[in-house]
């Protein structure tokens, strides 16, 4: 034995509880109620018993708000509980977690019901993500009721009132009785088998839990899984929920439900479109009395009154305004002769002050050309020699080019001398 290395408690214990809970996910048992004691937190914890064992059990404050029963439950009650195994490991103990109570008088259909619910639940016959989407506008529709009952006339009603367009095809099926699974799989293969159905409702009118038994078989839960086609359950009233609720793609609590809510986008249609008549009709309205006032208005005839009435306007407003005689008022006359008087002034001004800047100007050139004048340079005893061509010798050089015996003239300031080169 000091070869082999021991577990521990809390291993042995957690390897115990993996077993059970792994195992004992959902179970239903029948006993009596005993030791029946309130926590302060909320919790309940009882036990459950018959003649031969008992089980604790424990139901906490969340589950204990779900199930009202609890409260008025005493000591030797027999119920019905549904839950998961679960074990306690401090003590080392197994116990029972109640999720829903039921008393135990229900019989043992609610326990058959419970069962079974619990098995395809855990198949996934009942997940949300596997359900088909209801068509927003279907076209036909198969109806699996009985041909004769108070649902299908209720159903009926709705659809006739609300519905513009579906086609509503009756599959007849028993709906109560031993033979009604068989016959509701038949009647839902059937409808599976008809052209361009969109959508398969089953229906019937509410009553107790025998008389909507046949909606609770496996059978047809499962064909109801399989079908292709988009199935509504509109069984019992609002508080009746059987298999085929949880099953189908959609649940409406009453046959009337069922058919309002097929219609409603109808219903919702038929009433814009309504609402887009009246509008039309009233701005088609104001429109055509818009046109006829257009046409009244512009009217040759109307158009020519207009004129003629514009013509008269304007001819009496310019009779009234005496152009003739407020000629000089209307042209602005007196005010641009003033402006052409002052102009001319300034123009007169301006050539005084012109001339005389002119004249002081020319009298000083005068004084400087008078100034520069060679006959007043001569006047003072110069002279100057220019060959008889009239060029000017300005210096000996020039006078040297000069041939001798060639005539040259001397000028003085009042006259002209000649001379010849030796």
């Amino acid at each position: 034995m000091m070869g082999f290395d021991a577990a521990s408690v809390s291993d042995l214990v957690s390897s115990i509880k993996d077993v059970l809970e792994e195992q004992f996910q959902e179970v239903m048992v029948q006993g009596e109620v005993t030791n029946l004691s309130p926590s302060g937190a909320g919790h309940w914890y009882f036990t459950l018993s018959d003649e031969n064992a008992a089980l604790s059990c424990a139901l906490f404050k969340g589950d204990a708000l779900r199930n009202p029963l609890i409260r008025n439950l005493k000591d030797g009650d027999k119920i019905v509980i549904v839950g998961p195994i679960s074990v306690y490991q401090k003590r080392g103990s197994f116990q029972l977690l109640a999720k829903r109570i039921f008393p135990a008088g229900e019989g043992q259909l609610k326990l058959q019901y419970e069962r079974l619910k619990a098995k395809l639940s855990q198949e996934g016959l009942f997940d949300i993500e596997k359900k088909k989407e209801i068509p927003k506008f279907p076209k036909r529709i198969a109806v699996i009721t009985a041909e004769h009952g108070a649902a299908l006339q209720d159903f009926l009603n709705v659809m006739n009132r609300r519905s513009l367009w579906m086609d509503v095809l009756i599959v007849p099926a028993l709906v109560q009785g031993d033979g009604a699974p068989r016959s509701l799989v038949a009647a839902l293969k059937k409808a599976q088998a008809i052209a361009d159905v969109d959508v398969i409702v089953m229906t019937r009118g509410g009553g107790s839990m025998e008389d909507l038994w046949g909606f609770n078989d496996e059978n047809l839960v499962r064909a109801i899984y399989d079908c292709p086609i988009p199935v509504i359950s509109a069984v019992g009233h609002q508080v009746d929920f059987t298999l085929c609720d949880y099953v189908a793609d959609h649940r409406s609590e009453t046959p009337t439900a069922a058919a309002e809510t097929l219609s409603q986008p109808q219903t919702e249609l038929k009433a814009r479109l309504t609402f887009c008549q009246t509008h039309l009709k009233s701005d088609l309205f104001k429109l055509y009395q818009h046109v006829q006032l257009m046409t009244q208005k512009f009217h040759p005839k109307e158009l020519l009154a207009l004129m003629k009435e514009k013509i008269q306007d304007a001819h009496m407003r310019l009779k009234s305004i005496h152009l003739s005689e407020r000629a000089t008022e209307l042209i602005g006359l007196p005010e641009a002769e003033q402006r052409l008087d002052e102009a001319e002034l300034k123009l007169m001004h301006n050539m005084q002050m012109k001339s005389a800047t002119l004249a002081e100007k020319l009298n000083r050139f005068e004084h400087v050309l008078e100034a520069l004048n060679p006959s007043k340079v001569l006047g003072r005893g110069y002279s100057y020699v220019t060959t008889k061509e009239g060029t000017v010798l300005t210096s000996l050089k020039d006078y040297s080019k000069a041939a001798s015996g060639s005539k040259i003239e001397i000028q003085f300031h009042d006259g002209k001398g000649l001379a010849i080169k030796e």
